[in-house]
């Protein structure tokens, strides 16, 4: 029989429908093949440096320049931004409606100089990505204007990749808090107020205490099919030691994390095929005088960041956009046992 869970920090309900209970192979044609016009180079590939706007940032082999080869990981400005970065952010009111500027930052992270080079198949590289994009939330921090850095990869065209398949994540700063990210403060809030403990560390233990949807496992992070899935094989990865702050992590659990998530990201590909998917970061706000908020009195203790990793295998209608309820045909068990069976 089909089931309502209940996820237990945001309150939302998702149907888990064993009645449509589907197969790995049957989710294999969601994939679809992206191609570049004939002739068409690639701007995101090394010594194509030219066709992009000149790099934000670059980890780079020694005694390269700047936009020119001889780069491992390159950050450059979006050529098409969600948010510009230049100018003030203009609040003001029109009647009884907002509105500001649309401020902000907006960077494309080249994850690799190679174009055939799969990110989610090398634990190293991503290890490289992630001390990028360690560095420039950093680098954002210091613009007052922005409040939020959303870390995203969408890979596929299915996930919003493009017809440029070449490995890339994005990172965006907003001059507001995002509201997904709200309820799961204020829902952990809610909980640490009434059992002063963290909602998320509790989930945590009790997934690796009854081990029914721990996927990959390592010293410092876990990664569990979440109960409450939206998507089939959707998957958080959380550290195992608290922390509300992606971009105050050690330096030296890098490797971990990247470890965790090639790991997840291969058991997947074996799985499911070349598979189109989004990976979101949520973290905690950046915190000034100037934007405090109720829920950020205990939010060391109370909020803990992690990534999701979201597969696109079926499609979001009508009933789920007018219910606000998922309906996933996969349940999260199930998912974690056929990821387990599979050697990375």
């Amino acid at each position: 029989m089909a089931e309502l869970r209940r996820d237990p920090v945001i309150g939302r309900w998702v149907i888990i429908s064993t009645e449509r209970a589907a197969r790995p192979d049957q989710f294999k044609d969601i994939a679809e093949e992206e191609a570049m016009s004939p002739g068409e180079k690639c701007p995101f590939c090394e010594g194509n440096e030219s066709m992009t706007a000149p790099e934000i940032y670059a980890l780079r082999k020694h005694g390269t320049r700047p936009n020119g080869p001889g780069w491992e990981v390159r950050v450059i400005p979006s050529i098409t931004p969600v948010l510009q970065i230049e100018g003030d952010l203009d609040r003001h009111g029109h009647g009884m409606y907002d509105l500001m500027s649309a401020r902000g930052a907006h960077e494309i992270v080249v994850e690799s100089p190679r174009h055939t080079d799969d990110f989610g198949l090398n634990a190293e590289q991503i290890s490289k990505v992630i001390n990028v994009s360690l560095d420039r939330i950093a680098d954002l921090e210091r613009d007052n204007r922005i409040k939020y850095v959303l870390f995203f990869k969408n890979y596929g065209k299915a996930a919003g990749g493009g017809h440029i398949k070449h490995a890339r994540s994005q990172l965006i700063g907003t001059p507001v808090n995002l509201k997904r990210v709200k309820e799961e403060l204020e829902g952990a809030k809610a909980y640490y107020d009434y059992k002063e403990r963290c909602i998320f560390c509790d989930m945590m233990k009790q997934e690796m205490a009854s081990g029914k949807r721990v996927i990959s496992e390592s010293k410092h992070f876990v990664a569990m099919a979440h109960y409450a899935s939206r998507f089939p094989f959707e998957t958080w990865i959380m550290p195992k030691k608290h922390s509300c702050d992606f971009y105050r992590m050690s330096r030296g659990e890098v490797p971990d994390l990247g470890f965790v998530m090639r790991d997840v990201l291969a058991r997947m590909k074996k799985v499911l095929g070349d598979f189109p998917y989004n990976i979101v970061l949520h973290t905690a706000p950046f915190r000034r005088e100037s934007n405090k908020k109720h829920y950020w009195e205990t939010i060391d203790h109370d909020y803990h960041w992690h990534f999701e990793i979201l597969p696109i295998l079926t499609r979001v209608a009508g009933f789920e956009w007018g219910s606000g309820f998922y309906i996933n045909p996969v349940p999260p068990e199930d998912a974690a046992r056929m990821l387990n069976e599979i050697k990375a």
